[in-house]
């Protein structure tokens, strides 16, 4: 676990496995509703071992709180205040530093944030990832993403439904940016072994995506 400066002059959270070998490439992984918890830190462990070279930060933007049951990952998730979750990720970027090459990831409310996190790196986003989470509307705003978006979509999301994506591809398609949206016949946080809903089969496939995406991107050899 670490600590940074975060951008309000508070302090942020985070959980980082660095690189063997020095690098500027970084991967920031954003949690679901639930929080920073051992999952997501065992998720963010998986990506250092399949992305030798790359920094892996995994953001707290609860501020330490981690869920134990669905109706406080709700309220936690309700509690979270845009501008402190942008906070936190601008300190995690300034960590990185100014030469960092910045690729995220994020499932369900960290989907969202991982998309907001390309948006907030600027010329350093290399790479997003978004794993059925609320896509940014402003079309304003994806005008200025540095990065292509890799989108997976459960087909059976009642949230995270056909229409806001049908919406996302239109919106990114006006803002001339490339976006590929990996479609599952499956539920929301299918991804999640946790979840009722859990789709092995379905959630190898999208980590093998994932994995290929930001190598891609990240130009890993």
């Amino acid at each position: 676990m670490i600590e940074f400066r975060t951008a309000d002059g508070q302090a942020g959270k985070a959980f980082e496995i660095k690189s063997s070998t020095p690098s500027d490439k970084y991967l920031l992984v954003i949690h679901e509703w639930w929080g920073l918890n051992d999952y997501i830190k065992q998720e963010a462990a998986r990506f250092a071992r399949e992305l030798p070279g790359v920094n892996v930060i995994a953001l707290d933007l609860y501020d330490g709180q981690v869920a134990a049951d669905a109706e406080q990952a709700g309220k936690l998730m309700q509690g979270v205040k845009t501008e402190r979750a942008q906070s936190i990720i601008r300190g995690a970027l300034r960590y990185a530093g100014p030469k960092a090459q910045v690729a995220s990831i994020g499932w369900c409310f960290g989907g969202g944030w991982s998309m907001q996190t390309a948006l907030l790196a600027g010329s350093q986003a290399k790479a997003c990832v978004a794993y059925y989470g609320m896509p940014e509307k402003d079309v304003a705003k994806l005008k200025t993403l540095n990065t292509d978006v890799l989108f997976v979509f459960a087909q059976q999301d009642k949230w995270i439904n056909q229409e806001v994506v049908d919406q996302f591809k239109k919106d990114m398609a006006a803002a001339k940016k490339g976006l590929t949206v990996k479609a599952y016949d499956a539920d929301h946080a299918f991804a999640n072994p946790s979840n009722p809903k859990y789709s092995k089969t379905f959630a190898e496939d999208a980590h093998a995506a994932s994995v290929a995406y930001l190598k891609k991107n990240l130009k890993l050899k």
